[in-house]
């Protein structure tokens, strides 16, 4: 169990009555319902920790590293987590962890784990009991990165945060949940992805590009802000946020822009602003002006996903056409292809 920060590690100290994160070496005293599974459960808590809002890709390449130093010591992991940009720090793991074969699972709370009516050590223990699941072969049942909040396990690069007030506070508009907790945990074995090899060792990729920049189309946009985004020195890809199925204004000077960025080799990658349904540029006139400047369709990418699969692909090769040919591949299940 890593605990990097967040909610879910906070309790309320009582001389002070202000919330101070306790020390996860004793967590069976604080959730001492994991006591009663079967399992040896370490702990490992980053420091210092990390408010969610401040995280930041060395996050990432520390989480890759210490899985990869513990892999073959444990049956799965638990990653506590802020929720802010829980779904960003999983939609990471799943491109940066290669081979993976053991259950990577990320949870918090909204509530303290240390108030009444908590929902943290509920998705404590079900994360850790999905973590340690094992099917008749003895492989893990659900050897990928997830997210487990609010009875749901979702797909880490399928997730997005829905709410910052609700238990539930995830949800993966895109794809199904992996498996449901109820009074048994019920799996959905057939969305959940398995490894090539079970075998085969892990790998770690932690060169990461960040050079993305992230445009919300929205009325009202301007050509300066557009070109600034677009065609900015320090830019290497763009993220589109669309309307839609993949449509933007159809006003010659925001093609314009977007095809003198395609000219100077940008990558440019379009995802919808919907919380569901697909890019789908051949359906409209607008669209179809993308396409032809070369924008590359992001499927029923979430953006959280979208961003993490550039910053994985770009650190991995210079080749930006590379890069745009294996943004269509289904990397880690975070399209439907």
């Amino acid at each position: 169990m890593i605990y990097t920060g967040g909610t879910i590690g906070m309790k309320h100290d009582p001389k002070d009555q202000t919330l101070k994160p306790f020390d996860f070496s004793q967590i069976l005293g604080e959730v001492p319902e994991l006591g009663k599974y079967a399992l040896r459960v370490d702990s490992y808590t980053f420091d210092p920790l990390i408010d969610s809002s401040d995280v930041e890709p060395s996050l990432w390449q520390s989480l890759a590293t210490l899985i990869k130093d513990r892999y073959e010591d444990y049956d799965g992991f638990v990653i506590l987590h802020g929720t802010d940009t829980m779904a960003y720090s999983a939609s990471a793991l799943s491109f940066m962890l290669e081979n993976l074969a053991k259950p990577v699972i990320f949870t918090g709370s909204q509530l303290p784990i240390g108030v009444p009516r908590t929902d943290g050590k509920e998705n404590l223990i079900s994360a850790v009991e999905i973590a340690a699941a094992k099917d008749p072969e003895g492989h893990p049942l659900v050897p990928e990165v997830c997210i487990f909040f609010d009875s749901l396990l979702l797909r880490g690069n399928r997730s997005t945060k829905v709410s910052s007030e609700e238990f539930r506070a995830f949800r993966s508009p895109g794809f199904p949940a992996l498996a449901e907790a109820g009074i048994s945990i019920k799996y959905n074995r057939q969305a959940i992805l398995k490894p090539e090899s079970w075998s085969a060792p892990l790998r770690v990729s932690t060169s990461l590009d960040t050079r993305v920049s992230i445009l919300k189309i929205h009325p009202g946009i301007t050509p300066q802000v557009m070109r600034h985004l677009l065609c900015g020195d320090e830019t290497r890809a763009v993220l589109l946020e669309t309307y839609g199925s993949g449509n933007a204004p159809s006003g010659q000077w925001f093609l314009d822009i977007v095809n003198e960025a395609a000219a100077m080799g940008k990558v440019l990658m379009n995802v919808t602003q919907c919380l569901s349904g697909s890019v789908n540029m051949g359906l409209y006139a607008t669209g179809k002006a993308l396409e032809r400047a070369g924008v590359v369709s992001g499927l029923d990418s979430t953006t959280e996903g979208a961003l993490a699969k550039l910053f994985y692909l770009m650190g991995k090769s210079d080749d930006n056409d590379l890069v745009k040919a294996r943004l269509a591949e289904n990397l880690k299940g975070e399209i439907s292809k």
